[in-house]
């Protein structure tokens, strides 16, 4: 038997107690507050859409046999399912059209085209002119809800020549319904037809590939404007067309075709879509579009810029990624390192000095090019209106290294007049020779990197090109006053003539009513004359004696004569 002493330890152990309802619920609410749910976070990717009648190679070989007017049926048939139209011919009942059915009428519709042939089921059948009609019913200009005719008046020229055959006659060849819903944006076509000719849309480069291009993608723009829909399986269903869109087309429509819509779509009112235009941007950049993207840098960078402080936290959050990704894209091995402290730097303009640092521990050996000089210049004209006379130097410093390697004038000449006017200023304004003489070096390196033989030939060249600019936006405003005039001179007289208009018309009215009081006065005075004479006479109207009665008076009448 075990004997127990005072040295004897004895090991207890505690039982674990339950967990209580307040503990369980404490621990539901941490975790759920550790994944917060952001609404402007982007989607996952969809699946690709997969047909319904026709994912047998059977049923396509049973279509190619049919005649065509039994082919154009069956298109017609899978275009109204993905419209959400009902089918008059159908048998039995069927349930209503929802976004799954109209995926699969729409993938049906792809794999269809795939296997006739786009040009006879786009263009001979109409499918075509049915999606422009119910995406672009008021034309391509219309998109985006902006009254700036500038940034939509370009959307014309977008348009492929094979595209926009509809819009000349407003009656469907299939004869569907035209129904005038509103959503709130002015839309005349139903929200059900709109997602299922974004859908078919996707279906087309999804299955058909390079193929449907010169068909899906000048439609872009109209995928863009319906992610700002109040529809959210309508939204949905848009962010993934236009991400098909852009990511699957050539990168050779890069320049010519997409990233003018995306451009336009930045001066859109509706902020999701410029969400979804900075994020196909984006993914653009990280896909197979880089070299494409880098090349129009210098147009691309001041856009996003611009949107970099907007009022809404998704926007500017998406603006400050698609710029990392853009600039990314860059070439130049030299400037790779200091990118991310140069768009912090972009998008926090008080970390301008960090990044201005982070650049002059850059070492440039690569020919510096317009693409570079795009990232970089902003930072280095805002680094030269520092106060501090020690982050001036810095700056000067960085564009005399930068300015050395220049490829060509060309490539600098844009961002001249950026830099050359602050230099010369921190060359005249400086209080340190030392500094001066830095800031001299750079304006002459960087003179001579834009071709010019002096500085003063520079600041000329620069001045001009200012004065150009100024006497373009003067020309500009004149040619606004001028239509201005031109708007209130015809409103005046538009005024005037009605005011003219008016005037004869209560003339006219005045005289038709003296007319008419002249006349009913002329009736009075007639009554009043007729009874006058007929107080006068003895004889009443027929001609009888009015004390008799008698046409010949008896020889007591008090009237005979």
């Amino acid at each position: 038997m075990a004997s127990i002493t005072a040295k004897t330890t004895v090991r207890m152990t505690q039982k674990k107690k339950a967990p209580s309802k307040m503990s369980k619920m404490s621990s539901t609410k941490s975790k759920s507050s550790a994944t917060p749910r952001n609404k402007g976070t982007k989607r996952g990717t969809a699946p690709k859409l997969q047909p319904k009648l026709y994912a047998k190679d059977e049923r396509l070989q049973q279509l190619l046999e049919y005649t065509e007017e039994k082919q154009r049926d069956q298109i017609t048939d899978l275009l109204r399912n993905a419209f959400g139209e009902p089918c008059f011919h159908r048998e039995t009942p069927h349930t209503a059209s929802d976004t799954r059915s109209r995926s699969f009428a729409a993938a049906d519709i792809a794999a269809a085209a795939q296997a006739l042939g786009l040009p006879k089921v786009l263009k001979t059948f109409g499918v075509l002119g049915e999606l422009e009609r119910m995406l672009i019913p008021n034309g391509i200009a219309a998109v985006f809800a902006s009254n700036d005719a500038k940034s939509n008046g370009g959307m014309r020229r977008i348009v492929s020549t094979n595209s926009l055959i509809s819009l000349q006659n407003s009656e469907s060849s299939f004869g569907m319904s035209n129904l005038s819903v509103s959503d709130g944006r002015m839309k005349s076509t139903p929200a059900n037809a709109r997602e299922g000719a974004l859908l078919i849309l996707r279906g087309l480069m999804e299955r058909v590939g390079p193929g449907a291009e010169p068909f899906c993608v000048p439609l872009l723009a109209a995928a863009l404007d319906e992610c700002g829909s109040s529809s959210s399986s309508l939204r949905e269903t848009a962010e993934d067309t236009s991400r098909t869109l852009c990511t699957l087309s050539s990168p050779h429509a890069t320049t010519t075709l997409l990233c003018p819509v995306l451009f336009a779509a930045l001066d859109s009112p509706e902020w999701r879509v410029k969400f979804n235009a900075f994020s196909r941007l984006t993914e653009m950049a990280e896909g197979g579009h880089k070299l494409q993207i880098s090349g129009i840098l210098p147009a691309l960078i001041p856009l996003v810029t611009q949107e970099v402080w907007d009022t809404k936290p998704q926007v500017t959050k998406a603006a400050g990624a698609c710029l990392m990704a853009t600039c990314m894209t860059n070439i130049n091995p030299d400037v790779a390192p200091a990118v991310p402290a140069v768009v912090h730097a972009i998008c926090k303009p008080s970390d301008t000095h960090k990044a201005v640092e982070e650049l002059m521990s850059t070492t440039f050996v690569s020919d510096v090019d317009a693409s570079t000089l795009a990232i970089l210049c902003p930072v280095l004209s805002r680094g030269l209106r520092e106060k501090q006379a020690l982050h001036k130097r810095s700056a000067c410093i960085v564009i005399q290294n930068m300015s050395r390697l220049v490829n060509s004038p060309a490539a600098v000449e844009p961002f001249g007049p950026l830099l050359v006017p602050d230099l010369k200023k921190v060359v005249e304004n400086v209080q340190f020779d030392e500094m001066r003489d830095v800031a001299l070096a750079a304006l002459q390196t960087l003179t001579k990197a834009l071709g010019h033989a002096s500085v003063e030939e520079a600041m000329a060249s620069v001045m001009a090109e200012e004065q150009r600019i100024v006497e373009e936006e003067q020309q500009r405003i004149e040619e606004e006053r001028e239509i201005e005039a031109a708007r209130e001179e015809a409103s005046r007289i538009k005024e005037e003539e009605e005011r003219k208009q008016w005037k004869e018309a209560m003339e006219a009215q005045r005289l038709l009513e003296k007319i008419a009081e002249q006349e009913a006065s002329d009736l009075k005075k007639k009554e009043r004359l007729a009874r006058e004479k007929s107080h006068a006479s003895t004889k009443n109207d027929k001609g009888k004696c009015q004390g008799c009665g008698l046409k010949k008076c008896r020889k007591d009448c008090l009237f005979r004569n």
